[in-house]
């Protein structure tokens, strides 16, 4: 009867692993499935900042702009 504690025990742990892997491939689908940020679309979220900040010219970023969507 002593043994019944301790699988009970290891039978949580293994529901909890379980269920930790499960959760944690849900997540990577949704983030791989929601495309995130790509390197393109970043990019052009920091030349669209410098050109806020005015630290591009109007020909500087249509230029730029051209070049990262090729």
């Amino acid at each position: 009867m002593a043994w019944a504690g301790g699988w009970i025990g290891l039978g949580m742990v293994h529901m909890l692993l379980f269920w930790g892997l499960v959760i944690l491939e849900f997540a990577v689908l949704l983030k791989w499935l929601g495309g995130g940020s790509t390197d393109e679309s970043r990019a052009i979220d920091i030349l669209n900042a410098r050109y806020a900040k005015g630290e591009l010219t109007r020909e500087q970023f249509e230029q730029l702009k051209r070049e990262f969507a090729e």
